[in-house]
C-alpha cells in the first residue's frame, strides 16, 4: 500500500512540473484512505511556504477540521525539508515515507542539505543573524495565553 501511495506523489509531482510548479507531490493518508494531496506551488504563489508537504498538511487539516493529524500518514514524493519536516511534527502526523531523498533533490538543484548544514552549526555563524533582543516584554503574549481558561492547546 505504501509504495502506492509513494508512485501517487510522485506522480502529482511529475504532473506538477508540466503545470508549472516544483518537482514535488505529497498525501496525507488516514485509515488506508488518502484525506489531502498537496504539489508545490512555490513559484506560481509567490509563497515560499507553499511546499507539497504543507499543502497537503493544510489541505488535511481543512478535510478534517483539526489541527491535529495524528493517525495520519504524511507521504512524500521526496524527503521532506526542514519546513515541511517541523510543519508534520507540529501536524502531529504518526509516519513519514518518501520516495527520493535530500541528495537526489540536490542532484536537481533543491539542495535542502544547506539547512540541515546550518542548523548543526551555532548561531552566531549564520549568514542571517537570528537575535534574541530583550527590552521588550516578550512573555506578555504568553501571560495572556496562559491566563485564558478556553484555550486549546496544541
Amino acid at each position: 500500500m505504501e509504495q502506492d501511495w509513494l508512485r501517487q506523489c510522485v506522480d502529482l509531482a511529475t504532473r506538477n512540473v508540466a503545470d508549472g510548479g516544483g518537482p514535488f507531490g505529497a498525501l496525507v493518508v488516514r485509515d488506508g484512505q488518502v484525506v489531502a494531496t498537496g504539489v508545490n506551488q512555490v513559484t506560481p504563489t509567490l509563497d515560499p511556504t507553499a511546499h507539497a508537504e504543507v499543502v497537503a498538511i493544510r489541505n488535511a487539516c481543512k478535510a478534517l477540521n483539526t489541527f491535529k493529524l495524528d493517525g495520519c500518514v504524511l507521504v512524500s514524493s521526496c524527503e521532506p525539508c526542514p519546513m515541511c519536516l517541523a510543519s508534520a511534527l507540529w501536524a502531529r502526523v504518526d509516519r513519514i515515507v518518501y520516495a527520493a531523498d535530500r541528495h537526489d533533490a540536490a542532484k536537481a538543484g533543491f539542495d535542502d542539505r544547506a539547512f540541515y548544514d546550518l542548523f548543526e552549526q551555532p548561531r552566531d555563524s549564520w549568514h542571517v543573524p537570528v537575535l534574541q533582543l530583550s527590552d521588550v516584554d516578550g512573555f506578555g503574549p504568553f501571560t495572556a495565553w496562559l491566563e485564558r481558561p478556553d484555550r486549546v492547546e496544541y
